[in-house]
């Protein structure tokens, strides 16, 4: 009696291992069970029974990945103790392989995390490089049947090659369809126009009949690979998928072909075969080209558009991320994302690498250190130049880190039960309609089968909710509204409750009026204060930076210190000055006012009274979004109070609130039920931010990426919010008109091939057409949507 291994499914030729009531086919995928059972883990093979990958053999083939040149050629990031590194891992293939792989962190506790790109077939591994080398970080993958593929020519920023298979699968397809339309023809114009038996071209039929056969063979066994891949993969999980009745139906199709080939009978189907691998493998190309659009999308075009401060010759210039070229010097100022990899060349850096890592620690950096990509700096501004070419699309991968993590929403729930339950139904209505058929028409038998099993197909399902809500993103972000990924856009659509900060949210960052109070400023203060200014990113500090009318001056500063919500300080020319409340500057104050105080050392020079200049439209805004609950939380004192009870009609006005309070706040709305968006300022706000369902952060500048928040909004486009969350809530409409729009094809295509009106070759033509037009209805209905909204508002 014949037995698989338990745990990767393998017919068991040999050695028979015994172990825990189970039966594996070697040691390693014994140890490779025993790893999981200890570390509580077993639910992997509840995922997919037999789902493991049998261990390679091949070991202690890495120790040159510990060389200092390769290991930094290799990894993403290396600082202190943590390293992150990601590895091509080609077996990846299932869903318990992504839950395996995610799971590292507890099978060795050196992992901190990994991340799995189930498309790029990729592992992203942040790890503890003292306790774990990178050889055997990946020996340790090896041994658990994941071997990482590293090519040393493509690891320096990795050039991902074009994989052209497919290409290549779908030229000989349409090369034999072509031809084996022509080698056809005799038998056509029989069938059709009858005529003389001495026409020349009879006379080739048996020729042409033997070459269809060669063109034929060659298509179903190369050109066809990948459908045979994926079902031997899902019936080896003990899974079905669509590509199962697929594969049933070529090999039917072939096997009956060939039959009559080889008794004379007829010329069999090889024409509507070569055909309908083509036109398949025709939708499968658009497919992956159209995913592939959205990614490039996804990376440069809707992702958030970062701008750093280019320093050239003394003078500073605001430039777009992309434009950046090995050398240029750029500026880096407290609480700003380190956009690229770069060298410290001035300031004292103080490096947090939360963003990358996930551990929120600090890491020292002294001038002509090496700086990484996505650290963020705290403290004094700093001057970096750049030694690696901008990839914008790692940024974009790390700000998502999260977002992998995250449960199914309902779309997907939804999508995966019908997916799961449509292949069992069509295997069953093919099974009655071949029977009912087989005692009507054998011949039509054939054909029935074939066409039934090809012409219904889920992936215009699968495609309804990435493709409505990618085209969504790119709308969103060609207004200036970043969106973190697709799952933001469905709890957007589910948002009931709004909660708005106010500096520098509904009033301009750096417009205000702004008056001074207290003992005449030198000129040397005034230049010490506005180097210590630049260092923050709080909208006041904005403000008052542009309101000191005295040259730009960049002096070094020591000591800096940041506390959100209460000011800073930091030493310049060697003096210590304090920017902040009364409180932090060492004063107290009745008055109720928006000011900040200057002090130099200890003495007290005054204040500057800011009066809000509340952003255009405001009222008209809240007007708009009055179907939802409308809370303002502020750090700043009530003094505006009545005004913005007038301006807003709100009443959950809640002042001298701290960052903590206000993340407090939140957790007491989410807890009564209601689903939260938090609309506020990155660096204050990051807390509440977080903390909500949709956090929205407002940047008057693109330097202020802010990684706690799902969506990034231009400060310009907040007027415009109540038409965001109109779309998102159509997005969501679209989705689900598509749905409908693939179960109706579905069901009229099935109908029409379960009475024997459709051949397998039209059901081939018709299969991918199902998915164009869900990409063609979901483009065009999502650009006729978006036409409804963010017309010019009057003011």
């Amino acid at each position: 009696m014949k037995e698989n291994c338990f745990h990767c499914g393998q017919e068991i030729e040999k050695e028979r291992i015994h172990f825990d009531h189970k039966v594996f086919c070697c040691n390693g995928c014994k140890s490779v069970y025993e790893i999981l059972n200890m570390s509580n883990l077993s639910g992997y093979y509840e995922l997919n029974k037999n789902a493991g990958v049998r261990p390679s053999d091949n070991t202690g083939t890495f120790d040159y990945l510990d060389t200092p040149e390769i290991f930094n050629k290799i990894c993403d990031f290396s600082e202190g103790n943590t390293s992150l590194v990601t590895f091509k891992i080609p077996v990846i293939h299932c869903s318990s392989c992504i839950w395996l792989l995610e799971s590292l962190q507890n099978l060795n506790p050196a992992i901190k995390y990994s991340m799995v790109n189930f498309t790029k077939k990729t592992v992203q591994i942040s790890f503890n490089h003292n306790d774990l080398k990178l050889s055997e970080l990946a020996n340790f993958l090896t041994n658990l049947g994941y071997k990482p593929v590293i090519n040393l020519e493509t690891a320096e920023k990795k050039v991902e090659k074009v994989d052209k298979s497919l290409l290549i699968k779908l030229a000989i397809a349409g090369f034999a369809f072509g031809n084996g339309m022509f080698f056809a023809l005799p038998e056509y114009w029989a069938k059709w126009v009858g005529g003389d038996e001495d026409m020349w071209l009879s006379h080739y039929t048996p020729l042409f009949r033997w070459l269809l056969f060669t063109l034929s063979t060659a298509v179903v066994i190369f050109s066809a690979s990948d459908y045979y891949k994926s079902a031997w993969f899902a019936i080896k999980n003990k899974r079905i998928n669509i590509d199962i009745p697929i594969v049933i139906g070529i090999i039917v199709l072939y096997l009956r072909s060939c039959y009559e080939i080889f008794s004379n009978y007829g010329p069999g189907y090889f024409d509507t075969l070569c055909g309908l691998l083509f036109f398949m493998l025709l939708g499968k190309f658009f497919q992956q080209r159209t995913y592939n659009a959205l990614s490039y999308d996804r990376d440069y075009k809707s992702f958030y558009p970062i701008a750093v401060t280019k320093l050239n010759f003394g003078t500073q210039k605001n430039i777009l991320l992309s434009e950046i070229q090995i050398g240029d010097r750029i500026l880096v100022r407290n609480e700003e994302i380190i956009p690229v990899d770069a060298i410290l060349i001035h300031g004292e850096g103080n490096i947090d690498n939360s963003f990358i890592t996930g551990e929120s620690e600090t890491i020292s950096k002294k001038p002509g250190d090496k700086i990484f990509a996505g650290g963020k700096q705290k403290g004094s501004a700093l001057e970096l130049e750049v030694i690696k070419n901008v990839d914008q699309s790692y940024l974009t991968q790390l700000w998502n880190k999260e977002a992998f993590k995250k449960q199914e929403t309902g779309l997907d729930t939804l999508t995966n039960a019908l997916s799961k339950y449509f292949t069992i139904t069509i295997l069953l209505i093919t099974l009655f309609s071949g029977i009912y058929w087989y005692t009507v028409d054998l011949e039509k038998m054939f054909q029935v089968v074939c066409a039934i099993l090809i012409v219904a197909c889920p992936c215009a399902l699968a495609l309804s909710a990435p493709f409505t809500l990618g085209h969504i993103m790119r709308i969103m972000g060609r207004k200036k509204m970043y969106v973190k990924d697709s799952l933001t856009i469905e709890k957007l659509a589910k948002i009931n409750t709004l909660v708005f900060d106010k500096t520098g949210t509904i009033t301009y960052s750096k417009r205000s009026q702004i008056n001074y109070h207290g003992e005449e400023i030198s000129d040397f203060d005034k230049e010490n204060i506005k180097s210590l200014l630049k260092n923050s990113n709080h909208p006041l500090s904005k403000s008052l930076y542009e309101h000191l009318e005295v040259e730009d001056s960049f002096y070094p500063i020591e000591n800096f210190q940041e506390i959100p919500g209460k000011g800073y300080l930091g030493t310049v020319r060697s003096h210590l000055y304090k920017i902040g409340s009364a409180k932090f500057v060492g004063t107290h104050s009745s008055i109720i006012e928006t000011a900040v105080y200057l002090a130099k050392g200890n003495t007290i020079l005054g204040k500057f009274t800011f009066k809000n200049e509340y952003r255009e439209g405001i009222h008209n805004t809240f007007n708009e979004l009055r179907s939802y609950q409308l809370h303002l939380l502020s750090g700043d004192n009530d003094s505006e109070r009545t005004y913005l009870e007038q301006v807003s009609g709100l009443h959950n006005l809640h002042f001298n609130q701290s960052p903590e309070q206000k993340l407090e706040y939140i957790k007491k709305l989410q807890d009564q039920g209601n689903k939260v968006a938090m609309i506020g300022d990155g660096l204050n706000d990051a807390g509440a931010l977080k903390q909500s369902n949709v956090g929205i952060a407002i940047a008057d500048d693109n330097n202020s990426f802010t990684p706690s928040s799902d969506i990034i909004m231009n400060g310009d486009m907040l007027s415009y919010l109540s038409d965001y969350l109109k779309l998102s809530k159509d997005a969501i409409r679209i989705v689900k008109v598509t749905f409908g729009i693939s179960l109706f094809y579905n069901i009229i295509g099935l109908s029409l091939a379960v009475m024997g009106y459709m051949s397998p070759l039209v059901a081939a033509i018709l299969m991918p057409i199902s998915s164009i037009s869900v990409v063609l209805f979901t483009t065009i209905s999502t650009w006729a949507v978006s036409l409804k909204y963010f017309k010019v508002k009057k003011t």
